[in-house]
């Protein structure tokens, strides 16, 4: 398998309904919204997390016949020591080519005579909505009375937005690459991680999430456009306002921008590569693109 030679940018959007993209542990799990623009925010993290628990849910779970394993993750549901994981790699190589994680996004290795430290070529932005959202607040009761004999239920409480359709952007940088032994493989994995592994995002919190739109573009060594998320926006169909918005058909992706930044800078473009929702609409379709074949 070859190594990644080249620079590659990624554009990611997804869409939820009635579901919390990324509670805030600090604020009762509320959704991460920002003040000043109402905009949802998602972490890096959390996209990491729905990659790796695709990749854990096929095939990669270090378990005797399976494709690999995960460095970052639980064991039997509960959270794993560093140190528990040291004993599932003996040196830096191994650390890199048992863990496909660590060739993606990096790791950190503290045990005794095994400390060694890699930078992830993959590094993904704060996510964002692309308009301001609608928080809502739901109150409930619990399937449990609070104690033995009582006749009243407990309740919950839990926070959601209305809808929210979240860009992240990515890079993926060739010269870290080097450090992690990234195969091109690996990059068809993330990204079967990034748009599979969110339709599979089915828990109560985060069912509604689908997968709307990947674009992958690969550049000549050494460069990239970025900031190409700042592109997009958002033409609101019918007299609604961007807070209204309820379903992916309230809106058109205006991607007049971006494909003009795109047609700027052919010469340093090697590929373009797509996967598209079919209910997502465009303004127009990405130039020279190739499908990715996803779904």
């Amino acid at each position: 398998m070859n190594n990644v030679q080249n620079r590659s940018e990624l554009i990611f959007l997804y869409d939820l309904k009635y579901a919390n993209p990324n509670g805030d542990p600090m604020d009762s799990n509320r959704p991460r919204i920002d003040e000043d623009s109402n905009h949802c925010l998602v972490t890096d993290v959390r996209l990491k997390r729905t990659i790796r628990d695709y990749f854990m849910n096929h095939g990669y779970d270090g378990s005797e016949g399976s494709t690999g394993d995960i460095f970052i993750r639980d064991e039997n549901g509960k959270p794993v020591t560093g140190k528990k994981r040291g004993d599932a790699y003996k040196d830096a190589n191994e650390f890199k080519s048992k863990f496909i994680d660590v060739r993606l996004f990096g790791g950190v290795s503290a045990v005794e005579k095994k400390k060694f430290n890699f930078t992830g070529p993959v590094q993904f932005g704060m996510g964002k909505s692309l308009h301001p959202v609608k928080e809502n607040f739901i109150k409930g009761t619990g399937a449990f009375a609070t104690k033995e004999g009582a006749e009243q239920r407990t309740f919950r409480e839990e926070y959601n937005i209305t809808y929210g359709l979240i860009g992240f952007h990515g890079i993926i940088n060739e010269n870290a690459a080097k450090h992690t032994d990234l195969k091109e493989n690996d990059i068809d994995v993330l990204l079967e991680g990034i748009w599979k592994g969110t339709k599979d995002l089915i828990s109560r919190s985060k069912k509604g999430h689908m997968p709307r739109l990947l674009i992958k573009i690969d550049y000549q060594p050494g460069f990239y456009i970025g900031d190409l998320l700042e592109s997009l926006s958002l033409d609101i169909k019918g007299e609604k306002e961007p807070i209204q918005i309820e379903d992916v058909s309230d809106y058109i992706v205006n991607t007049n921008s971006l494909n003009s930044l795109l047609k700027n800078y052919e010469n340093k473009i090697i590929s373009i590569s797509v996967e598209k929702d079919e209910r997502l609409e465009l303004s127009e379709p990405i130039i020279n693109a190739n499908l990715l074949n996803l779904t």
